[in-house]
């Protein structure tokens, strides 16, 4: 079968606005038939706590924190708990709903997308597999979760390795497209994510500084190693090629383009309007 030419786009390190900024972009552009379905792969400068769309600042989240760290801090388009861009490697996926062979209902497309990143963890040597929950009570955490903390448990087809989640993704529809990012761990500060979440007790937070490391894992841990980011860049990008059966081509923003992604940066991700509106 003839492979699908996908753009590929490396940012590298990119504010914390920026980076949700240029997502939305691509979002709009391939809406538009501007551009075709976009890979893209990027990291956070400074190391950042991201939340999802429907969380609440003032109820989940430990500003005085996240400020005393230097973190950045941004909301983003999609939905999800908060995760701790530090040390990772974040992907994206921007690509029509209408796609030849893309499932329709979210559950099943975040699978076909996802094993872009489940052949990424083979190609590392890791033996990844699909979370699906098995019982009534993980589904029930799934539609419920206990904690605004991402890796406290994994949800449909997220990435498992050892029975811990090695990797956290969410998803967002618009426009007639899917956009779809995560978050890759290289490394993981468990004690950091957790004290950048409101707890209800002093008891959930050391129930979750207990739970967390039987629950997620970074690759540094599961590999022995740490593995530079540019070998994670290739292993995952040709894990998308494989899975979706795409040639991923480099893609340059224009100056008019960068220029866009700038204003919608300054409208909407640096804005505390849209930040702290939760």
């Amino acid at each position: 079968m003839k492979k699908t030419t996908w753009h590929f786009i490396n940012s590298g390190k990119c504010s914390p606005s920026f980076n949700m900024a240029l997502d939305e972009a691509l979002l709009e552009w391939h809406s538009q038939g501007e551009i075709g379905p976009v890979l893209r792969f990027y990291e956070w400068e400074p190391a950042t706590l991201s939340i999802g769309y429907f969380q609440s600042v003032t109820k989940e989240i430990e500003m005085e924190v996240v400020e005393r760290l230097g973190l950045g801090f941004v909301r983003r388009p999609t939905g999800g708990r908060g995760v701790l861009h530090e040390h990772e490697l974040t992907y994206s996926v921007i690509v029509r709903e209408d796609y030849p062979d893309m499932p329709e209902t979210v559950t099943e497309a975040y699978r076909v997308i996802s094993g872009g990143v489940l052949d990424g963890f083979k190609n590392l040597g890791l033996d990844a597999y699909f979370s699906i929950p098995n019982d009534s009570n993980e589904t029930a955490d799934l539609k419920k979760p206990k904690t605004a903390v991402c890796f406290d448990t994994p949800s449909w087809y997220e990435l498992v390795v050892e029975g811990k989640k090695v990797a956290g993704s969410a998803q967002t529809r618009q426009k007639g497209v899917i956009l779809q990012h995560g978050a890759i761990l290289l490394s993981l500060d468990e004690e950091k994510l957790i004290s950048l979440f409101k707890f209800s007790s002093e008891e959930q937070r050391q129930r979750m500084r207990v739970s967390l490391p039987e629950k997620a894992v970074a690759i540094d841990r599961l590999a022995n190693r740490d593995i530079p980011i540019t070998e994670c860049i290739e292993a995952f990008s040709k894990g998308f090629e494989s899975a979706l059966n795409i040639e991923l081509v480099p893609y340059e923003l224009s100056v008019e383009q960068l220029q866009y992604v700038n204003e919608i940066e300054q409208r909407k991700y640096a804005n505390d309007n849209w930040t702290f509106k939760k």
